[in-house]
């Protein structure tokens, strides 16, 4: 599958130029400030969440892109899917391919309490072994609110993401919330570092599993 261009790079000649020729893609996962690093891998053990508690599951042809898997309504999947083209939504389902080539996933959640809880229910149902056939790249945390999280979501976030291998954060975007679709003119800097981690991360899972694209 041919690696497409990532329009979430800036680069320009002064204001609103875009500078000349195709922009090279990343091949290397870059930094992301408040990116943390948990668990890498299901850990067999890990007590599963109760059934009803689960996300359900769909089959896919290929692991032929990347998915974002919102874990609640209103996470913002359908938005994180706009943001990088080539990339698709889960429906808050967990895309399933054939053996043996694992499909990458993002799992996508709010930093209210609920938003939260259902990350860690996510994070926790993928540790204990009993979603097979994804790979689990990160957690994004899209702000719910303007302003800094209190304290005890702060806190209950930082646990959360112990449980995933990465974990990005978006901020509240007030043009998001007045429905405008996101763009590079109203994205802020933050956004651009988060998507171009994760592009390069999905560059890199290709690279692992080439014969699945």
């Amino acid at each position: 599958m041919t690696q497409p261009h990532n329009p979430w790079t800036r680069q320009t000649q002064g204001p609103g130029v875009p500078a000349p020729g195709p922009v090279p893609p990343p091949v290397q996962p870059q930094p992301v400030p408040h990116q943390q690093l948990g668990a890498q891998a299901p850990q067999y053990g890990v007590p599963a969440p109760a059934p009803e508690e689960r996300l359900p599951k769909f089959a896919i042809p290929a692991a032929d892109t990347l998915w974002w898997l919102g874990v609640h309504g209103g996470s913002g999947e359908t938005t994180m899917s706009r943001l990088l083209p080539g990339t698709h939504a889960a429906g808050h389902r967990w895309p399933i391919p054939p053996p043996p080539v694992p499909t990458p996933i993002v799992l996508v959640a709010r930093t209210h309490a609920y938003g939260l809880r259902a990350a860690q229910r996510a994070a926790t149902e993928w540790a204990s072994g009993v979603v097979s056939g994804v790979s689990v790249l990160g957690l994004v945390l899209i702000a719910d609110a303007p302003g800094r999280l209190p304290r005890v979501l702060d806190d209950f976030a930082d646990i959360v993401g112990g449980g995933v291998p990465r974990v990005w954060d978006i901020p509240w975007i007030e043009e998001w919330r007045r429905g405008e679709d996101p763009t590079p003119d109203n994205t802020p800097d933050e956004v651009f570092e988060v998507l171009e981690s994760i592009y390069a991360l999905r560059a890199s899972n290709q690279a692992v599993y080439p014969a699945s694209y």
